[in-house]
């Protein structure tokens, strides 16, 4: 063991957490991950629509979010509903993501996107590369379909953007879609093809990060909640749950949507919102592209995983609530075969759907670094719908953190300290 060798204790189990616990423990630190959840647990990281999408640099704050989001809160079937309810944090955060959506702050954030999410995707090619850890990953690219001309000149302006940020983006016709991807019918006016975007399988990349993990030697307790802390001066000194204490040399918040709860504890504020996301999986689709693919205008994800073809999408914000709402499933179904002609409501047909909560802050941008509160508690969340895309460079930057160096990329944008 290394005498750089420290004790880590990792608060959160999904794709952040045992990334992080992977990298950290390839450092050859001593790591322990306590979950709330038990071990089969099926939240956000694993139902997810499960792409790594460097197209995607710019945050969920933005020009024209706040329009769209007043535009779709009271239809209960369309993309994005906020639930409305008496609820001082969300109007706070809702404020904050307000003041957020503006050009300046894209233009400020989406070269650090870009760079994660290309510093990401090499992590995943290196992550596939180790022996027998397949998690179908498909390097084909991504298809943002635009059903209107309307939409297509206006995704048609985003390409020119990602093309100047350097993200290759190119636009087609319908014809040449139909050459691009030939095994789907598709009823669009075209779209952007982003060639460096992928796609792979949630549920084996997690259970191939759990076996690098668990040869590594990373201690796992399942079904644990986090209840209260020791301070020590400006340290950490110990955390107290439902199965037991736990003392280590750096604790590592990555609580996802329940990160603001923990955080709260240890007087942290961390303005999130859970974003209620839902999938259906289609086990014998009767086509199936070879391209993932999102619908622009009803904001629904296509990914073909193995011989299955999952469609995922909406936004609701309503709490800490994992209730599935028929209403929001109803509005993906819905949007199919609009753009997939060949397939019907029926084929969706007593097919479970899943859900999961993904941790939004109002400026669209994960926390990500060492409070000033704690020498030694690093945070890790807040990803919103990029946690998988995001994960693996996430783990690898908060190794790099807690192993004395200098991260590899400028962090100053996802100071966990903003808000306080």
């Amino acid at each position: 063991m290394s005498s750089d060798s420290k004790s880590i204790l990792i608060i959160g189990g999904g794709v952040i957490g045992l990334s992080t616990a992977y990298y950290c423990a390839r450092r050859g630190h001593r790591v322990t991950l306590i979950d709330r959840n038990p071990e089969q647990r099926d939240g956000c990281s694993f139902g997810n629509a499960g792409m790594v999408v460097p197209s995607h640099f710019v945050p969920l704050a933005a020009p024209g979010a706040v329009s769209t989001a007043l535009k779709w809160m009271f239809n209960p079937e369309s993309p994005l509903y906020i639930k409305p309810r008496p609820d001082w944090e969300l109007m706070s955060w809702g404020w904050k993501f307000m003041r957020a959506s503006n050009a300046k702050h894209v233009e400020r954030s989406a070269p650090l996107i870009r760079d994660l999410s290309f510093a990401s995707r090499a992590c995943f090619d290196e992550l596939e590369a180790l022996p027998n850890n397949d998690f179908g990953l498909v390097k084909k690219g991504l298809v943002m379909l635009c059903k209107t001309q309307e939409s297509l000149d206006h995704e048609g302006a985003f390409a020119k953007q990602a093309n100047d940020l350097g993200v290759p983006a190119e636009v087609l016709d319908a014809k040449a879609l139909g050459k691009l991807d030939p095994d789907v019918t598709m009823d669009v006016a075209g779209g952007v093809y982003f060639p460096k975007d992928c796609h792979l399988s949630p549920n084996r990349f997690m259970a191939g990060l759990k076996r690098q993990c668990d040869a590594m030697g990373v201690k796992f307790v399942w079904g644990t909640e986090v209840s209260d802390f020791t301070q020590h001066g400006s340290r950490v000194s110990e955390v107290s749950t439902s199965s037991g204490k736990f003392t280590a040399d750096e604790v590592i918040l990555c609580g996802g949507s329940w990160s603001p709860v923990v955080g709260e504890e240890l007087g942290l504020k961390l303005p999130m919102q859970a974003g209620k996301g839902y999938s259906l999986t289609v086990t014998k689709p009767r086509q199936l592209p070879q391209l993932c693919s999102i619908f622009t205008e009803a904001r629904v994800a296509v990914t073909p995983m193995g011989d299955t073809l999952r469609f995922g999408g909406t936004m609701e914000i309503a709490g800490l609530n994992e209730d599935i709402n028929p209403v929001r499933v109803q509005g993906i179904i819905k949007a199919v075969p609009k753009y997939f002609p060949k397939f019907t409501p029926d084929d969706f047909a007593n097919i479970k759907p899943w859900r999961g909560l993904r941790p939004c802050s109002p400026d669209g941008m994960p926390y990500l670094g060492r409070t000033s509160k704690f020498t030694n508690l690093t945070i890790a969340t807040g990803h919103a719908m990029m946690g998988l895309s995001l994960g693996p460079i996430t783990g690898k930057l908060v190794s790099e953190i807690i192993s004395g160096e200098k991260p590899s990329l400028d962090l100053t944008l996802l100071n966990p300290d903003r808000y306080a």
